[in-house]
């Protein structure tokens, strides 16, 4: 019975799938660019390098038995292809751990040669002293056709923030747009329902359609519950990722409002999202639906975790978040329900747009000491694992080690960097390549990154039922909440915001956590009737403003000035 429901959907979204272009997307100059073997062969020649990193570390890095952070299948590779010996100045787990090693560096202004840092404060700290590298020329150099293009495809916005007076000083994690928050809805209750959604098909809705769909699951408790909430959120109701789960982002971008951004409005003042008229607007349409029952009455105390506890106990069908919470939220419901079929959608604004926010395209920071003779090492392990092992077969044919790692997941940790480097419309790309091999137009051996081979392996294993539920969220994830970003991109409905992402300024660091608090306990006093609206809101621009906001605006124009 699963199986035969399976085939349908798969069939469905296959027939959908084959109104879009299914042209693969274009491969890596490590199969046309020769200097990519050229690198290969300079590194070779020269005499072994020792290489001492930064290494960040997990409590549970799934690395097999025998393999260490300083020997595993990664590291063998890496020494074997560019002839060096990596050693680990220092280990610690990823996050403050690892962060407070790096504080130590700093103020000892002794460096490993190769280390990552968090932030852009950390990064300007280390340029303003003259402790790295210069990385401008071996970039130009060195780095591979392929991964040029990927630096290239956030127009300028990732290379740009890691350049101080016009040189490359970092090598720059990479941040793909995630887009929208989606609606994700039970379509399996809607079919059970018999009810009609998305008419047209384009996978877009209005807040109103959202709304009236919540009080019919309410209305009908397809499965029996305690207790049916219409839409699941959590206290925090905003963040500053666009796309964060059980947020009320959805909601505030479909009117225009950008809660927890800085960006210029249409007068070209900088504006904080959360403090607009926008943003009262999206707090009244909320509170509506808490006086109405359509959210959760017990909002105020709903945490992450509640609110998952709330989706798989079928007490929730529509849940909003990122293109990729099948991955690690909806799968809760599977497991508990293997015939909960989820399908998601953009909501759109009165102009039939989605509205979205650019993500800061970088995050974290490779950075070389400037003491360091062969900083081009940099460059070259970029090449080996964000072009090369993706993008050569023949490199996972050399190393099949290094592709059984990528099939158990063993975590990011164990390569010398902890970063991801992918090109801004990542996900778009994947969804041709994988959608083009599941509908027979491709073939798996068209799919770029191992990664997502692996993905597709999973959603075809699942087809057949030999699979378990990494297949389902694959389908769910990759397929379907990529192909959302797809079709938003080919049929031109998106509406781009770019949000200006300052470093840290003074009164940020000693006002900033007071600020949230007062927006996140302001926000939820409004929505849930503790506040009345317009004097709530009012009080609360107010106090932020006299609490450092209007001196943080300040502070940031300052910074973009001198930019």
């Amino acid at each position: 019975m699963q199986k035969q429901k399976v085939k349908k959907t798969m069939s469905v979204l296959l027939a959908l799938a084959m109104t879009a272009s299914l042209a693969a997307c274009g491969k890596s100059g490590a199969e046309n660019d020769e200097s990519i073997e050229n690198i290969m062969t300079e590194a070779g020649e020269r005499d072994t390098v020792i290489v001492r990193i930064g290494r960040q570390t997990s409590s549970n890095p799934k690395l097999p038995e025998g393999d260490t952070y300083e020997d595993n299948a990664y590291i063998r590779m890496v020494e074997k292809e560019l002839n060096i010996t990596i050693e680990d100045a220092f280990e610690a787990n990823a996050g403050d751990d690892y962060n407070r090693q790096v504080s130590l560096a700093l103020s000892a202004s002794s460096l490993p040669d190769i280390m990552q840092v968090a932030t852009k404060d950390e990064l300007t700290e280390l340029y303003e002293n003259g402790l790295i590298a210069d990385l401008t020329d071996v970039y130009e150099r060195y780095a591979s056709d392929y991964v040029k293009s990927v630096y290239d495809s956030f127009g300028g916005r990732a290379l740009n923030d890691v350049a101080y007076d016009g040189k490359i000083m970092a090598i720059p994690a990479t941040k793909p747009d995630g887009g929208p928050s989606m609606c994700w809805i039970r379509s399996d209750w809607v079919e059970e329902l018999g009810l009609t959604v998305d008419l047209d098909g384009d996978h877009c809705l209005t807040l109103d359609e959202v709304e009236k769909l919540a009080e019919a699951f309410i209305e009908a408790n397809p499965e029996n519950a305690e207790k049916v909430i219409g839409m699941g959120f959590s206290s925090g109701l905003t963040d500053s990722n666009s796309d964060t789960a059980f947020s009320i982002n959805a909601i505030a971008y479909s009117v225009g409002a950008y809660p927890r951004l800085w960006y210029k409005d249409e007068s070209g003042t900088l504006v904080y999202g959360s403090t607009t008229e926008e943003m009262k607007e999206t707090l009244a349409i909320v509170k509506r639906w808490y006086e109405e029952g359509l959210i959760d009455q017990q909002l105020g105390t709903r945490t992450y975790e509640d609110g998952i506890a709330l989706l798989a106990g079928g007490q929730c069908g529509i849940v909003f978040g990122s293109w990729h919470i099948p991955d690690w939220m909806l799968n809760n419901v599977y497991a508990l329900n293997e015939n909960a079929v989820f399908e998601p959608y953009a909501v759109t604004d009165s102009e039939g747009k989605v509205n979205c926010t650019h993500a800061k395209a970088t995050g974290e920071y490779i950075v070389v000491n400037a003491e360091f003779e062969h900083p081009e090492i940099a460059v070259q392990i970029l090449n080996l694992f964000y072009d090369e092992i993706g993008n050569s077969p023949e490199l996972l044919e050399r190393y099949p080690e290094v592709g059984e790692y990528l099939n158990i997941g063993v975590d990011g940790t164990a390569r010398p960097f902890n970063i991801e480097v992918k090109a801004s419309t990542y996900m778009e790309d994947i969804y041709k390549e994988l959608s083009a091999a599941l509908s027979g137009s491709g073939t798996r051996e068209g799919i770029s990154s191992a990664e997502e081979r692996a993905s597709y392996d999973a959603i075809m294993a699942y087809m057949d039922g030999s699979g378990d539920i990494t297949g389902w969220c694959k389908l769910h994830s990759r397929y379907k909440g990529g192909g959302l970003l797809y079709s938003l991109t080919e049929n031109n409905r998106y509406h781009w915001i770019t949000p200006v992402y300052p470093e840290t300024t003074s009164t940020m660091n000693t006002n900033w956590a007071n600020l949230l608090k007062l927006e996140e306990e302001s926000f939820l006093k409004i929505v849930t009737g503790s506040a009345d609206l317009d004097e709530g809101f009012e009080a609360f621009v107010s106090d932020w403003n006299k609490q450092g906001g209007e001196t943080i605006l300040k502070e940031i124009m300052e910074q973009m000035r001198e930019e």
